[in-house]
């Protein structure tokens, strides 16, 4: 590929970044979103919330909000539908100067009594500019480079709660995940793999406690690891388990031996 001949057609690159859920945050080179996670109840005051829209650019920014609806499989792969129509979002579209701030209005206008949490992404999207170069020879020179930030949004039936039981807990080889715009695929690594799974009609964010791992070595001496909330956020984001389902996570914790590993979480 003749990456000089895709400059002088001044190709638009557009990013997406679901920072809420992978391991690596969103760089910010054009925007930012705050908070990224968000949890919302399907009525009363919970009902409502805000994202702040800040454009750090030395430019004005641009950008439109759209919404989708997730659906996560136990292994994280994810199905989106579009759901705008679930959501009132004030304002839809902005534009921001250099340094501006926007708070975007969420208003949850599906059923007031779900059945279970379902979680959705609130997309800030960058739109193009006209290009306007001093000659007609910068025109093919200039590349739009598109952020698209994603938030993280879940909505539940008031009151309700998750149940979440580890279920196989055991030593695993795995390959991590690759960063952003990597070449090669990252090294095998000697982990944990962790099966979870919530009974309840609410999601869980698991990393937002403290994980502790019990078991043996490869000889037989007993091992013990702890996981703190920010190790867990480096090594699985959120810990985002939905409601009535199971998630498989990988932490890449090594020494554990064949035996049977004992999961407990801490508050």
């Amino acid at each position: 590929m003749n990456w000089l001949n895709i400059l002088k057609d001044g190709t638009r690159l557009r990013l997406g970044l679901l920072a809420a859920l992978l391991l690596f945050a969103a760089p910010a080179h054009a925007m930012r979103v705050s908070p990224m996670v968000v949890e919302m109840e399907s009525r009363g005051s919970g009902a409502t919330a805000r994202i702040e829209v800040q454009n750090i650019n030395p430019g004005n920014l641009p950008f439109e909000t759209r919404v989708y609806r997730m659906d996560i499989k136990a292994d994280g792969t994810i199905t989106e539908t579009p759901a705008d129509d679930e959501f009132l979002i004030f304002p839809p579209q902005g534009l921001l100067p250099a340094g501006g701030r926007q708070v975007v209005r969420l208003q949850w206008l599906g059923a007031p009594e779900p059945d279970v949490s379902q979680a959705y992404y609130v997309s800030v999207e960058q739109l193009p500019v006209t290009l306007e170069p001093s000659s007609a020879e910068e025109v093919g020179a200039q590349v739009q480079i598109l952020y698209n930030m994603r938030a993280l949004v879940v909505v539940a039936p008031p009151g309700a709660k998750p149940k979440v039981s580890a279920g196989s807990v055991k030593q695993a080889f795995y390959q991590p995940a690759s960063p952003p715009g990597a070449v090669e695929q990252p090294a095998m690594q000697d982990g944990v793999e962790i099966t979870l799974r919530n009974e309840g009609r609410r999601h869980a964010m698991m990393s937002n406690f403290s994980w502790q791992l019990e078991g043996k070595d490869n000889d037989g001496k007993f091992l013990r690891v702890d996981l703190s909330p920010e190790d867990l956020n480096r090594a699985v984001g959120t810990g985002f388990v939905p409601a009535k389902g199971e998630r498989i996570f990988r932490v890449p914790v090594s020494g554990f031996g064949p035996d049977p590993i004992k999961l407990t979480f801490k508050q």
